[in-house]
């Protein structure tokens, strides 16, 4: 079963590059009864980029988002965001599966083995230097 993309979403889809908004559109068709989510962040100015990681939700300031190659998705349970960690690694799996069928290589960031980061998608730095 699919959902739409809400026009917040798009609209956040607003200045990430074409391949990753082809992905995020892909699983949004592709998603199975119980997955759907919201773009939450995509395209990130180096202020908002300074304030996450003065707060501590970034440890970086050289982020995929500062050019558009990252967006952060939020899990939505009836309409409504969610944290929990499983339903992270079920988008993940969508994801994941639309970017194989597109042949674009993506990486999640609840596979990095320091900071683990559930709601974010990037395409990987080799293919997208």
């Amino acid at each position: 079963m699919s959902f739409a993309l809400s026009q917040r979403s798009l609209r956040y889809l607003n200045g990430v590059h074409a391949d990753l908004v082809k992905v995020v559109t892909r699983a949004a068709e592709m998603a199975p009864d119980g997955v759907e989510f919201v773009v939450t962040e995509g395209l990130r100015t180096s202020l908002r980029q300074a304030e996450l990681f003065k707060v501590g939700a970034t440890r970086t300031m050289k982020s995929r988002h500062l050019d558009g190659h990252a967006v952060d998705l939020a899990a939505l349970i009836a309409g409504e965001v969610r944290w929990d960690w499983p339903l992270y690694s079920r988008l993940a799996e969508v994801m994941k599966a639309a970017a194989h069928e597109l042949g674009v290589e993506l990486e999640w960031g609840g596979d990095w083995t320091t900071f683990k980061d559930g709601p974010h998608f990037q395409l990987t730095w080799s293919a997208y230097p």
